[in-house]
């Protein structure tokens, strides 16, 4: 019964002895010191910027409907009311949707970004997965993403050997 009760205190110590290794890193600043990274902002920003120049001008468009109805509003009849009326909620209603395809959840917008930001994930996923391999690490956490990280430990921290193996110049340290 004592031996038993030995080895199994010695095999629960034992596994305490192959406690896994974790280390953390922060996208957000490995983003910032990548080059691909500055150019998919622009190009997003871009893209952005023509869509809502799009929406923009159909919104405009519908305002102007909109003045020219109430202009010629005293002119019309019941019938030309009522098709007025509707013409402008349809426009509305379009330009509500085409809103919502572009900027809405899983929208072009979304859909661009992820197409746009893949590469460059990737790319950061290929670096953690080489220094996971090298420093023998079982986890690695993003700091910059939704998993709230109270504290840090800096000794955990393995952002530079990523933007090493990614062929970053590390010219100043965080």
């Amino acid at each position: 019964m004592k031996k038993s009760l030995f080895f199994l205190f010695l095999s629960l110590l034992s596994v305490n002895g192959i406690a896994q290794k974790f280390g953390y890193i922060d996208s957000d600043y490995i983003l910032s010191k990548m080059p691909e990274y500055k150019e998919a902002v622009e190009s997003m920003n871009t893209y952005s910027e023509e869509w809502v120049k799009d929406i923009q001008t159909k919104y405009r468009e519908v305002e102007g409907l909109k003045l020219k109805y109430q202009e010629e509003e005293i002119l019309l009849t019941d019938a030309m009311r009522k098709e007025r009326e509707g013409e402008i909620a349809r426009k509305e209603e379009e330009v509500k949707n085409l809103n919502n395809q572009v900027f809405g959840l899983n929208g072009q917008l979304f859909l661009k970004k992820k197409e746009i930001m893949k590469p460059i994930m990737d790319m950061i996923y290929v670096a953690c997965e080489k220094v996971a391999r090298q420093k023998k690490l079982m986890f690695i956490f993003d700091k910059a993403s939704d998993l709230t990280m109270i504290y840090t430990d800096p000794r955990h921290d393995y952002t530079d050997y990523v933007l090493e193996a990614m062929g970053i110049a590390e010219e100043n340290k965080k």
